[in-house]
């Protein structure tokens, strides 16, 4: 009867790792982001790290598609979108890899983040580019960004 057991934790394990790759097939992950989501659906922590790890993802790859998913749809300065991935629970190393290789014009990132705020709220044209740089753009790109949008 051990051997059932056993069988039935690999199989518990291959469902893991099935469960895993299907994620990343589709969706970028952080590796620990991936064990938490993991967990979620009920497998133990143990059954959830082993399944991620045996993925063998890049996890700079993941950064880096994930990176450019935030950006394709929104705005982020380059260290807004640092932290937005750091809080996806990439390392700080990946992190900073995703944001160096997205391929992102931080110039027309303030530029988008600056034409959303003025849609919403109305801001003097030093205000707008205290926002910016408050989000994390330099001062020259949060001056693009305003001069983008006619101020």
């Amino acid at each position: 009867s051990s051997s059932s057991g056993s069988s039935s934790r690999y199989s518990g394990s291959s469902e893991a790792l099935e469960s895993a790759q299907s994620y990343l097939k589709y969706s970028a992950f952080s590796r620990d982001g991936l064990v938490d989501q993991l967990e979620y659906e009920g497998f133990s922590h143990s059954e959830a790290v082993a399944a991620v790890d045996a993925c063998n993802a890049d996890w700079n790859e993941q950064a880096l598609k994930s990176a450019q998913s935030y950006i394709k749809y929104s705005a982020f300065s380059y260290t807004g979108l640092i932290d937005q991935l750091e809080y996806e629970k990439f390392t700080s190393d990946q992190a900073k890899y995703g944001a160096d290789h997205c391929g992102a014009d931080w110039n027309e990132q303030a530029a988008k983040s600056a034409e959303s705020y003025l849609k919403y709220s109305s801001f003097s044209r030093s205000g707008l580019i205290d926002q910016l740089e408050y989000e994390g753009f330099t001062h020259s790109q949060a001056l693009y960004g305003v001069s983008a949008n006619g101020m």
